[in-house]
């Protein structure tokens, strides 16, 4: 038996092998490809078309929006949100919006990023590889490789290619 015969998610998800559903029916997942090994926690939503790489650990309340591309070995914090559309409107024009009315910004989160509880992700981001983002900070735009961000809006920290302690 497929664990997907077990869980009441949506038959165009790709669950790779090994992948854990801590609590199969408190997630929504829908559309998205999941790599091997990687953890999704309760209350999480995966949205159509993102893909999570290998050993990726997803904790609990957290919202992944269409567009986000993430790494292999990338650690998501407790109630982290992805955001994808700059400027989000319910209508236009008297009409309400519908998928396609408006433009989606992708996000990458590369290899090893860890991201910590409560952060919000902007539009259009990059988190680099080895980056970290600090519990609650809003990050409004691109994280290099190796650095430490932090903050409202998240400001860089410190680099992690040294070896020097703050």
């Amino acid at each position: 038996m497929n664990q997907k015969d077990l869980m009441p998610i949506a038959d165009d998800v790709c669950l790779n092998k090994g992948v854990i559903i801590q609590h199969p029916n408190l997630v929504n997942l829908y559309g998205c490809t999941i790599g091997e090994g990687s953890s999704i926690g309760p209350f999480v939503e995966i949205q159509r078309d993102v893909v999570v790489g290998r050993l990726c650990k997803i904790s609990s309340h957290t919202f992944i929006c269409s567009g986000v591309i993430i790494a292999d070995e990338v650690f998501i914090g407790h109630g982290v949100i992805f955001t994808n559309d700059l400027y989000p409107q319910a209508a236009r024009n008297g009409n309400l919006l519908r998928s396609g009315d408006w433009e989606l910004r992708p996000i990458h989160v590369e290899y090893g990023a860890s991201i910590g509880s409560g952060a919000i992700i902007l539009p259009g981001v990059s988190i680099g590889r080895g980056a970290v983002v600090g519990a609650g900070s809003v990050v409004t735009c691109d994280v290099p490789d190796l650095t430490v961000v932090a903050g409202v809006p998240a400001r860089v920290i410190k680099s992690l290619s040294t070896t020097d302690d703050c």
